[in-house]
């Protein structure tokens, strides 16, 4: 990543933050003055508004470049793994796959895909395991674990035992007893499919491992992290907003608390930031730190418009220390386009401790199978790996309902 780009970028969002806040200053004062703003200082808001969102996008996309497979280089590899590689790169080439079975057992240590194909080397597989963790946002903040084994079980303590205070020659009383929710999580295969031209494939100067990894990584990325957030749980992830959401005065342990924005698909007309003081205040202290905000880049946009009670202060700053998204309320925000837009009773804003609240599962293993006959003059890349999430706290994570 050039250093020089990214301080360019700091800069334009600094100064587009400040015309901002003019902006929009000019903005609420004709409301206040006159019930509604004038068209011109309506267009310059939303003009200045895009323009923070597209530094944020190309600051982003830096950060992808920076996650991309390097040249290859075999450092660190052992002797089985280097010669592994060298087969399995003959195999996506040419398709001759001589001695590449045996070569898996010993240089991966674990059998091969079950549905068929190779397994890739282990440089491979983490390069593609990178770059899907780093560009999947929710994933990218969740509790990530990886397993070998078909399922993922863990014990949550939804209650603790009672304890009290005790005078001289007084008894205790009896303690209640623990209480512990299990979680499994099965991961569900998830699989990507580039085509190469043979000619490329010919082309010895040609990156093909890294070329698949960043292609193999980035639909990972896009298909699992829309699971992450609205998933069933069936032959996928389970998401954020499957189990729907209650009131947070009536949460129970398996539901997912809310607050309501005050409006239908908005903020409240009157001090909309209030609501949003709510939902952060709704967390439980202890998971406070560490918590951040998770919603859409458009619902940002409106959310950078939003004061304090008083009028004077703005809830979202840009901080290029917490991320792209800035923070609101002192939290990092991080973006993530899976997340509802704002319509009536949308849950379009996610506030909670998701290395506590959400478990992404990586089963260990990448397979590759490659196919040069379904389409000539092209070979096509089957890779498929397995994924499994699911809330593994509902303690850790609020949510905001754009409702009365």
């Amino acid at each position: 990543m050039e250093v020089k780009e990214i301080k360019t970028l700091l800069d334009e969002q600094g100064k587009a933050w400040h015309e901002f806040k003019t902006a929009n200053d000019a903005r609420l004062e004709e409301i206040e003055k006159n019930g509604v703003a004038s068209a011109d200082i309506e267009v310059k808001v939303n003009t200045i508004n895009e323009d923070l969102s597209r530094i944020q996008t190309e600051m982003e996309e830096l950060a992808k470049k920076a996650n991309r497979p390097g040249d290859g280089a075999e450092g660190g590899l052992s002797e089985e793994e280097s010669e592994y590689k060298q087969k399995l790169e003959f195999y996506m080439r040419k398709g001759n796959e001589a001695g590449l079975r045996d070569l898996e057992q010993k240089a991966m240590n674990r059998g091969s895909d079950p549905d068929g194909g190779y397994l890739v080397g282990s440089t491979m597989d983490g390069t593609i395991d990178r770059i899907a963790g780093t560009i999947s946002s929710l994933a990218s903040v969740a509790n990530n674990v990886t397993i070998g084994t078909s399922t993922y079980k863990k014990l949550v303590k939804t209650r603790g035992v009672s304890g009290g205070w005790l005078g001289e020659n007084e008894s205790s009383s009896e303690s209640t007893a623990m209480q512990y929710a299990e979680i499994e999580i099965t991961p569900h295969k998830v699989y990507a499919e580039p085509w190469i031209t043979n000619e490329m494939l010919e082309d010895s100067e040609y990156d093909l491992e890294g070329d698949l990894s960043f292609e193999a990584g980035i639909t990972f990325a896009e298909t699992e992290g829309a699971a992450f957030i609205s998933g069933t749980g069936v032959k996928q992830p389970r998401g954020i907003l499957s189990y729907g959401s209650v009131v947070n005065s009536s949460y129970a342990w398996g539901s997912v608390g809310h607050v309501v924005s005050g409006a239908s698909g908005d903020f409240a007309s009157s001090n909309p930031g209030d609501n949003i003081i709510d939902l952060q205040h709704a967390l439980k202290s202890q998971y406070r730190n560490g918590a951040r905000w998770v919603m859409a880049d458009s619902v940002l946009s409106a959310v950078r418009q939003l004061k304090d009670g008083t009028g004077n202060f703005y809830l979202w700053n840009p901080d290029p220390s917490g991320g792209f998204g800035g923070s609101l309320l002192g939290a990092p925000v991080t973006i993530d386009d899976n997340m509802p837009v704002l319509a009536a009773n949308s849950l379009s804003i996610a506030f909670g401790n998701f290395a506590r609240a959400y478990t992404v599962v990586n089963r260990r293993g990448v397979a590759i199978i490659r196919d040069n006959v379904t389409k000539k003059g092209v070979t096509k890349f089957h890779l498929s790996r397995r994924v499994g999430g699911d809330i593994t706290n509902f303690e850790a994570i609020k949510l905001m309902k754009f409702s009365t």
